[in-house]
């Protein structure tokens, strides 16, 4: 068994320092949190106080009016509101769970194996950060239509799968698993697989929560583009989209849609926020 010792360094920081910083980033924090309860507040509030002028911040008379008005545009939809729901689960957890997948099995040969080419795809792999979507969006389409998965689920969830931050992060993370860990666990007898699924996924368990966090956000919020045509499979961030073109009659249905949308996120992103912040500090370091 290895056991990890880890020194820290005690800062020599006055009470009245500490308060300061402790303000600082108090401040920065609240103008974080604003636009958050801001969004919350508009779903509950009845239309006369959506459009008084000038807007108030919290709402004075709550009402779920909003929700109920949203539950009756969706029941009126000749495709469920069910099947919105099950093609959004669909490609986000089969495109983040993919995508963890693939990016670690990638990221474990580059970071703890030296092979021919393996510094040139590796370089290739941080080249492509440097490309949007946007860039790229027209070969996409043009690869998914070649494929012939133009109009199905597939064309959202493979290009999602070749998410070249995660790979980097997960190499970043992988060289820092002491090397010797995983030669002694060749020497009792396990195949690289089990070392990969066994040892180090479970060691570089930040990295692929931050995956999770930064892959799910991205799929939750896709609309289909102009890959799905089928109202059949169209997600929910469409439909819901959809129902906010209304004009003003529906803006506070718009209100309660747009909370709807990121209640979910900012939940997995709160109860994972550590592995994150644990992943970004250390991601650049070396052994």
């Amino acid at each position: 068994m290895m056991t990890a010792f880890r020194t820290t360094k005690r800062l020599n920081r006055s009470f009245t320092v500490s308060f300061i910083l402790f303000a600082f980033l108090a401040v920065f924090g609240a103008f974080m949190v604003l636009p958050l309860l801001y969004a919350v507040n508009n779903a509950f509030k009845p239309l006369d106080e959506l459009f008084i002028f000038p807007p108030q911040f919290f709402v004075n008379n709550p009402t779920l009016d909003n929700f109920y008005d949203l539950v009756a545009l969706m029941g009126n939809s000749w495709v469920p509101l069910t099947r919105y729901i099950a093609n959004t689960l669909l490609i986000t957890l089969i495109g983040t769970v993919g995508h963890i997948l693939l990016a670690s099995a990638a990221a474990y040969p580059l970071a703890k194996y030296q092979f021919l080419g393996s510094k040139t795809l590796f370089s290739i792999v941080v080249l492509s950060l440097m490309f949007s979507g946007h860039v790229t969006a027209i070969p996409n389409y043009m690869v998914m239509s070649w494929l012939g998965w133009i109009n199905t689920h597939a064309s959202i969830i493979v290009p999602s799968l070749a998410f070249p931050l995660g790979l980097f992060l997960m190499k970043q993370f992988m060289e820092q698993l002491p090397t010797a860990l995983l030669e002694a666990a060749k020497i009792d007898g396990a195949s690289e697989y089990r070392i990969y699924w066994s040892i180090v996924m479970p060691n570089v368990k930040p990295a692929w929560l931050t995956l999770m966090i930064l892959q799910f956000p991205m799929l939750w919020g896709t609309d289909g583009g102009s890959f799905i045509y089928s109202e059949n499979l169209k997600t929910l961030h469409y439909a819901l989209g959809q129902i906010t073109l209304g004009g003003i009659a529906r803006a506070g249905v718009g209100a309660a849609v747009a909370l709807i949308l990121m209640v979910v996120p900012i939940t997995l992103f709160v109860i994972s926020q550590s592995s994150v912040i644990q992943t970004m500090a250390t991601s650049g370091m070396k052994e």
